[in-house]
C-alpha cells in the first residue's frame, strides 16, 4: 500500500477535491512552466499545484521582509520602496535586484515586461 506523502495535505484539495487550498490560477502556473524550455513537454497533475504553493511562500515572505522595512520606515503602507529594500538586503532575492533597482518607475515596467517575454527556446 503506498502512503502519503509529504505533499499530500496539499494535493487533497477542497470541496471538489480539484481545487485545493491554493490560491493562485494552475493553468497560469502551467503555461508558465511549458513556457520555460522546449524540453518541458509534460506536466504531472501535482506539479503546479507544488508550485502554486511555493509561489505563495514566497509572496508571503517578500511581503513579511518588506513590512519590516515599511515599520522601520514608521508607515503603515507598503510602498515599492519598501519592496526594493527588503531585496537589496536579503542575499536570496538577489535575481530580483535588477528589477527594483531602477529609479524610474517606467524603466521598472519595462524590465518587468522585459523578463515576463524572453523567450526561452
Amino acid at each position: 500500500m503506498r502512503q502519503a506523502g509529504a505533499y499530500s495535505g496539499l494535493l487533497c484539495g477542497g470541496v471538489s477535491g480539484r481545487t485545493g487550498p491554493h490560491s493562485l490560477p494552475l493553468a497560469r502556473i502551467k503555461k508558465i512552466m511549458k513556457k520555460s524550455g522546449e524540453d518541458v513537454k509534460m506536466i504531472s497533475g501535482e506539479a503546479p499545484i507544488i508550485f502554486s504553493k511555493a509561489c505563495e511562500l514566497f509572496i508571503q515572505e517578500l511581503t513579511r521582509r518588506s513590512w519590516i522595512m515599511a515599520i522601520q520606515g514608521k508607515r503603515r503602507t507598503l510602498h515599492k520602496e519598501d519592496l526594493a529594500s527588503a531585496v537589496i538586503a536579503t542575499d536570496i532575492f538577489d535575481f530580483l535586484i535588477t528589477l527594483v533597482s531602477n529609479s524610474d518607475s517606467h524603466e521598472t515596467t519595462s524590465a518587468i515586461m522585459e523578463v515576463e517575454t524572453v523567450d526561452f527556446s
